[in-house]
């Protein structure tokens, strides 16, 4: 990359795995509604599969992000990253977490990916990028932990707790596919510092 890029992140332990590797980040909290750093953005975190092909830890790097009905928010050549799959990536306002709700995303935008920040980075016209790793597929919802994530980038540790009390199987799956997401990110941001 010619200039250096700042990776976007919604949460505090995406920023992490992206600080770890040397990388320039800025947390911009759940669908981006925390202050924007200037320069070149690329949109840098978990993301949810649509369907089934794209298992948890897999890296994506977006070819285009759409709007729900599929229109073209953004596009761009991907971003090269060792090992990631083409993506076209829809821009949500919020969490899809059922497979129906991820079907429907799926056949009205034509995307195999979700997340909540692209969209907004794309409408700063900043948006030189965007990778991704998957944390959950579309037939294995999160379940209560998909409210864990708070506006801030932060982690609500109640609801963590009651999800673990109350969903424990489900509850070891996602974290041990978020380890595996939060892996990818690392190796992923290494190239792009």
């Amino acid at each position: 990359m010619d200039s250096p890029v700042t990776l976007a992140c919604a949460l505090k332990v995406e920023e992490k795995a992206a600080r770890k590797a040397g990388a320039r980040t800025a947390l911009v909290g759940l669908g981006a509604g925390l202050p924007l750093p200037e320069g070149p953005l690329v949109s840098f975190g978990f993301a949810g599969g649509l369907g089934d092909a794209l298992r948890p830890g897999t890296l994506v790097t977006a070819t285009k992000v759409v709007d729900p009905s599929g229109r073209t928010l953004w596009d761009g050549p991907a971003l090269e990253v060792a090992g990631a799959e083409p993506a076209v990536v829809v821009a949500s306002d919020g969490v899809a977490n059922e497979p129906e709700a991820r079907r429907a995303l799926a056949e009205g935008s034509g995307a195999s990916v979700v997340d909540m920040e692209s969209g907004v980075l794309a409408s700063t016209g900043r948006l030189a990028g965007v990778v991704r790793a998957i944390s959950d597929s579309g037939n294995q919802p999160v379940g209560r932990l998909v409210c864990a994530g708070k506006a801030d980038g932060g982690t609500d540790w109640k609801v963590v707790a009651a999800a673990f009390a109350t969903e424990p199987l489900k509850s070891v799956r996602t974290a041990r596919d978020a380890r595996r997401a939060t892996s990818a990110l690392t190796r992923a941001a290494e190239e792009l510092s």
